[in-house]
């Protein structure tokens, strides 16, 4: 609670010059923000619940980074000093193949991670144990990943900075998100669940449950919620009025086709074999 309190009043603080005081502000939170004492959503009340005070440190080593040019892989790149690629602590069995991958400081990223480049983690960011993130690849800032999930080539998980007061996009444990996803702002994936190749989640995306009879859509400040379990694969319905009914139009949304069987499982541990 003291360093909360210390970050909040730091970040509604004006300045236009930075004392040491914030960079041992700073500091602190970053670290914490490493070894995953600290993230931007938990778990809580069957739910999650945002920690905006996260959000505002983040933000707050944004304000305080000066950009400055980083040595990476033989090339120069520029970036806030506050943010420099993550140091691996030992003991993690975390595995980064070579080809281009990069994990900005700030993130946690637990043991037993897989990631296949190039892949990007960016901060805020929090990786549980056992995930493979594979090529080409994104987990966006302060997005929440669970443990054992597969993040399949080219998935998109989006981040969710600002305002610090949304929720960002959470994964939960044992999901498989399959090739070219994209899980955007306002999404909760709930454990178990499968998102067949090329599905597109975003708030604003309604989900139709061939098994259960239901559509699910986000609802003022609650998320869009993908049923634990579910199996998602894209589709489409049709446009039932006006223009669009009559050039025979219709628009992608996602469709829940079943829910995991033993079928569906015996399909998903073959990736174990990739970790």
């Amino acid at each position: 609670m003291e360093l909360q309190n210390r970050i909040e009043e730091l970040f509604a603080r004006p300045a236009s010059h930075y004392s040491a005081e914030y960079y041992e502000a700073f500091d602190e939170f970053k670290a914490a923000l490493n070894e995953g004492r600290v993230r931007a959503a938990e778990p809580a009340s069957g739910g999650w619940r945002v920690n905006a005070w996260v959000k505002k440190g983040i933000l707050l080593g944004f304000r305080l980074g000066r950009v400055v040019e980083m040595a990476g892989l033989g090339l120069p790149f520029y970036d806030k000093h506050t943010y420099p690629l993550k140091q691996i602590p030992p003991g993690q069995n975390l595995r980064i193949v070579p080809g281009g991958s990069s994990i900005r400081d700030g993130c946690y990223v637990g043991r037993n991670v897989t990631c296949m480049p190039p892949m990007y983690v960016n901060v805020g960011a929090y990786v549980d144990d056992g995930t493979l993130v594979d090529s080409h690849a994104l987990v966006g800032s302060c997005a929440q990943i669970g443990k054992r999930v597969h993040l399949s080539a080219a998935a998109q998980i989006g981040g969710v900075l600002e305002p610090v007061g949304a929720l960002p996009v959470i994964i939960e444990d044992d999901v498989l998100v399959g090739g070219n996803c994209g899980v955007f702002e306002g999404t909760v994936v709930r454990e178990r669940a499968v998102l067949g190749a090329g599905v597109i989640l975003t708030g604003s995306t309604p989900v139709y449950d061939l098994v259960r009879e239901s559509v699910y859509r986000r609802d003022g400040d609650q998320p869009l919620n993908i049923p634990p379990g579910a199996v998602v694969v894209p589709g489409a319905r049709a446009v039932t009025r006006g223009r669009g009914k009559e050039w025979g139009l219709s628009l992608y949304t996602p469709v829940i086709i079943k829910y995991r069987d033993e079928k569906t499982d015996e399909a998903v541990r073959l990736e174990e074999l990739l970790r």
